[in-house]
């Protein structure tokens, strides 16, 4: 019989109610069974759409719930460390959407609450477990494209929404924190290397007070990465890798489906010719929520993006906004 992992949710938030909650309905080992959320009716609401037996009173009704396995939280990022903890010490797996902390430090602490309790904790970067991803990784590691020596990447939308709290700096708010961790991180999946040095220029709104522009430049082993964020520029998102024989870019490199079809396409500088492949029909949340039930299984070792990958990603977000 399959193992079924029990869920409870911490808020209504949006990412929940259109992308991870459906994963994990859609999962073959995992359900919702609770969710609690500050507005009593929107919680009544997400449970009659989501099918979720229990409505609970508060947050740490969720996570002291018999009837919960693993707490997935998406709640603003202020929030994040403090429920990871909560949740953790209350005997309860967690996946947290990202950042999972706003220092290095915090993540350190959560380090040692996992290893402390032998409980699964993970930051929910969805991109680990696309297969374009896995594509790209692999293709590098072949030498497809000769000696890597430049990546380029960007992210971006507008928002310029005073009430929005990815405008609130005490929420967490901020560009980098929000999209440009995703150009570092996948640069990082991609090649299996850490930067050497970070330089960054940060543009602050002065009405918000939080970052809305953000253009970076990473030293890596051999190569070196350039990117740029922006909340308040039209919406885009790609990648680009460019070695000595060739250069491989993706379209939707972070969200396919929202901000394009997932493409890979490939130019081989050696016989002139361009590769196009493509990823179908692929839920990477769904993806990412059944690789975290097989690691509380026990059916592996770890899941696909561990804690110590949230660590070194958070040290490279802590010195670009230093």
């Amino acid at each position: 019989m399959t193992q079924i992992l029990r869920w409870g949710v911490l808020g209504a938030a949006k990412i929940a109610d259109k992308r991870v909650v459906p994963a994990i309905r859609n999962s073959g080992n995992a359900r919702v069974t609770a969710v609690a959320s500050r507005d009593a009716a929107r919680a009544q609401a997400f449970a009659r759409q989501h099918q979720i037996d229990q409505v609970l009173d508060s947050y740490e009704a969720v996570v002291e719930s018999d009837d919960v396995d693993a707490v997935y939280i998406p709640l603003t990022t202020a929030h994040h460390f403090e429920w990871c903890k909560k949740a953790l010490a209350a005997g309860k797996h967690v996946l947290c959407e990202k950042p999972i902390a706003l220092r290095a430090d915090e993540v350190r602490e959560l380090i040692a609450l996992r290893d402390a309790t032998g409980l699964v904790c993970a930051e929910a970067f969805m991109v680990a477990h696309h297969p374009q991803w896995a594509f790209v990784r692999d293709s590098l590691a072949q030498g497809l494209l000769g000696e890597l020596k430049r990546v380029e990447g960007c992210f971006t939308y507008f928002n310029d929404d005073p009430n929005a709290f990815r405008n609130n700096r005490e929420l967490g708010g901020g560009g980098v924190r929000d999209i440009g961790v995703y150009p570092v991180v996948t640069t990082r999946i991609a090649t299996g290397l850490e930067p050497t040095s970070v330089q960054a220029d940060v543009v602050i709104d002065p009405r918000f007070g939080t970052d809305c522009f953000t253009s970076g430049t990473l030293e890596f082993p051999g190569f070196s990465m350039q990117f740029y964020c922006g909340t308040q520029l039209a919406r885009r998102q790609e990648m680009a890798f460019h070695g000595t024989h060739g250069w491989m870019s993706l379209d939707a490199p972070f969200n396919p489906g929202v901000y394009g079809p997932s493409v890979v396409r490939h130019r081989d500088d050696r016989t002139g010719e361009t590769h196009i492949t493509t990823f179908d029909g692929v839920d990477q949340y769904q993806l990412m929520v059944e690789d975290f039930a097989r690691t509380v299984f026990g059916e592996q070792e770890d899941v696909a993006f561990s804690l110590e990958s949230s660590l070194n990603n958070q040290v490279i977000v802590d010195q670009i906004l230093a």
